[in-house]
């Protein structure tokens, strides 16, 4: 056999295995592709509405990777928790707000008659600067701890203060800080879109009315001017709690934000600079149950993996939640930053919260597009 008969010969044998190893490729590619795609059979996709506190959290590597291995892609969209209920529900499997009274809503507007699951928890927390912290301690509005990184809000005189109109200039100690000037209030979202919002003024109405949650128009009538107050003097709000947390993380903003203990409890975690930072608890209180509203079977399944699977559990506490009925899982993740937490959330008391309808009815009057008094 001539050279040139061998080359050819060797040529077609390059251009067979080479053609063999194209198809091995494309089919590999079909194969691989599939676990991929939300058609596949690897995993089965889950569709949901979520609070932007905890768009962080599906979105986390880890977490895609532990439900992916139970099954399930998961894909979200954010809205503020009470703007939920507006939403069309067709095609999603879950809506997960940020607490029990917007889910509610969402449960009856559905037709949901299974129960929510509330997987994991966060209290509202006023985050401030430490010049601004000092002064309201020093004026009796807040009560700080050994290192000042965290302390209460004393909400019977905060309110007192918020009735009055008062300004940071006339609180002692305010001179020399040109960022403290203006009325005093605390940045919070729209609590007619907002469950943060929302429950900041259900906290405040149990204050003010006395230690009496609203149960009826006449509670919110007694309250209705008060929350006002404390909503307007903001002028625009935002819709979700993360826009008003980076705000304030990266110095511009109003020196004081209600916040979830969650979005400061990541970054502690994550090691993040939070600057002068310092975490108040509000005395009075109340806790942020991300209540998930099973719409469909696959939404109930991602709920139940939430509430019940280790992995899930431990990377919810890595993104600030507090697990329901696991204190311990929390505390050990924080052991190094009691200097800004309340583990225990001692000397908090947590006020009840209205109904749906009720605490709707005072975010409308806070807005002052509710009812007349």
């Amino acid at each position: 056999m001539g050279f040139r008969e061998q080359s050819a010969r060797v040529r077609r044998i390059l251009g067979i295995v080479l053609a063999v190893l194209l198809l091995g490729g494309v089919a590999a590619a079909l194969v691989t592709g599939g676990d991929k795609d939300d058609s596949g059979t690897a995993t089965k996709t889950v569709r949901g509405v979520i609070g932007s506190e905890k768009a962080e959290f599906f979105a986390d590597p880890e977490v895609v990777k532990a439900l992916a291995a139970k099954g399930l892609t998961v894909r979200t969209e954010t809205s503020g928790s009470w703007d939920m209920e507006q939403l069309p529900l067709k095609g999603y499997d879950f809506a997960f707000p940020s607490a029990k009274a917007p889910a509610d809503g969402i449960r009856a507007k559905a037709k949901v008659t299974a129960a929510p699951l509330r997987p994991f928890y966060s209290p509202l927390v006023v985050v401030a600067h430490s010049a601004a912290a000092k002064v309201l301690a020093d004026n009796g509005l807040a009560a700080l701890g050994p290192g000042g990184r965290t302390g209460t809000l004393r909400m019977e005189p905060y309110l007192a203060a918020a009735r009055a109109d008062r300004t940071w200039q006339q609180l002692k100690g305010s001179a020399g800080h040109a960022e403290l000037s203006g009325t005093l209030f605390i940045t919070s979202t729209d609590p007619v879109a907002s469950n943060s919002g929302a429950l900041y003024l259900a906290a405040a109405s149990y204050v003010a009315d006395g230690g009496r949650v609203a149960g009826d128009k006449a509670a919110v009538d007694r309250t209705a001017p008060l929350l006002r107050k404390l909503t307007q003097v903001q002028g625009a709000q935002q819709s979700s709690s993360d826009a008003p947390f980076r705000d304030f993380v990266s110095g511009v903003g109003n020196p004081l934000v209600l916040v979830y203990e969650s979005q400061v409890a990541s970054q502690l975690i994550a090691r993040q600079d939070l600057g002068d930072l310092v975490v108040l608890y509000p005395d009075t209180t109340v806790n942020s149950d991300h209540t998930l509203v099973p719409l469909t079977e696959s939404g109930r399944t991602l709920g139940e993996l939430l509430s019940t699977d280790p992995e899930l559990r431990k990377l919810a506490v890595r993104h600030g939640f507090r697990p329901q009925g696991a204190a311990a899982e929390f505390t050990a993740a924080t052991a190094g930053h009691t200097g800004y937490l309340n583990q225990t959330l001692s000397g908090v008391r947590q006020a009840p919260v209205p109904t749906s309808p009720v605490l709707h009815e005072m975010a409308l009057r806070a807005r002052d597009q509710g009812a007349t008094a």
